[in-house]
């Protein structure tokens, strides 16, 4: 249905040719448009029925009081699963703080939280295949707790500013939540316009910037430079990723144009998780509540993480 879509409004409408550079990327923005964005609607709406209790303050509640090795696989489980990202690292940061939990746990939290998600698991295994959505969310949970055991190990504690360790959040006093069906359709669709007000505009700049990638970037240039064999590609697709700003829902289209060019798994995989969990954005809103020494040894654990997941996928592919 969505191949045909393309076909409809590239060749028929637009007039242009089957294979040409430009017809291609047209192709792929139109299919890849509403492939994804009816995937994103119907996931985000199911997994709202599901969450319509879950919040913040019952994210920490689940860690709070456990042993460290039992409070670091609730926060990376929960961070793969709830929707927050890096607008809600400083909150949820200055939550665990407040809730005693050890910061290694928490930075496994900041890791996984925005890199994994069950919406872009989906929109993996629909667009690039269940292999590599499994390689994917198995990578961001390797790293997500080696680098929060790789940032306690440096005791980052000594960073965080002084005005977060004053702070006393309490509990929230919200209303009860209606669980009712007609109120968990009502958060459900909340929870689409939300999601989709926030990453509309990154999802499209994703599948134009796959397009482009997919319709005039020659294979014979992709394959000598980025493919299989070529070990600085890795390093520089995660450096590349840095100053980009998505999520791991709208750099999905540009990892599926950069595999169909025949770049190598571990590249395409390590861009990814750069672009996810080291944006710049990302660093600048955990300023907010660690000193620069914390973000810079945030920022080199993350990058040695992926280049090793990257390098090691490349080696067994």
């Amino acid at each position: 249905m969505f191949d045909a879509l393309g076909d409809l409004v590239a060749y028929r409408l637009l007039g242009l040719a089957a294979g040409s550079p430009a017809g291609d990327a047209v192709h792929f923005f139109v299919m890849d448009l509403a492939k994804i964005f009816v995937l994103l609607i119907a996931v985000i709406y199911a997994m709202g029925l599901l969450r319509a209790m879950l919040s913040p303050e019952r994210v920490r509640s689940f860690v709070r009081d456990r042993p460290d090795w039992q409070a670091r696989g609730l926060a990376v489980t929960l961070g793969a699963v709830t929707p927050f990202c890096s607008c809600s690292s400083v909150p949820l940061f200055i939550g665990f703080v407040e809730a005693g939990i050890p910061l290694g746990v928490t930075f496994s939290f900041l890791i996984a939280s925005p890199m994994i998600n069950e919406v872009a698991a989906v929109l993996l295994v629909g667009i690039l295949g269940w292999k590599l959505a499994l390689l994917y969310i198995a990578a961001g949970l390797v790293v997500a707790w080696v680098g929060g055991i790789a940032m306690q190990w440096f005791k980052p504690e000594r960073w965080v500013e002084d005005y977060v360790w004053k702070i006393r959040m309490g509990e929230s006093r919200v209303p009860r939540p209606d669980t009712s069906l007609r109120g968990r359709h009502r958060y459900a669709a909340a929870e689409v316009r939300e999601i989709l007000r926030r990453i509309w505009k990154w999802v499209i700049i994703g599948i134009a910037v796959g397009a482009l990638f997919h319709g005039f970037v020659p294979t014979g240039w992709v394959v000598a430079h980025l493919g299989d064999g070529q070990w600085l590609a890795v390093p520089a697709a995660v450096l590349l990723g840095i100053p980009l700003y998505s999520n791991a829902t709208g750099v999905i289209p540009v990892a599926e144009a950069m595999l169909g060019k025949g770049v190598a798994v571990g590249t395409v995989l390590a861009f990814m998780m750069s672009i996810a969990a080291l944006s710049v954005p990302e660093m600048l809103i955990l300023r907010k509540v660690i000193r620069w020494q914390a973000l810079a040894l945030f920022a080199g654990v993350l990058m040695v993480a992926f280049t090793l997941v990257g390098w090691g996928f490349n080696w067994v592919a």
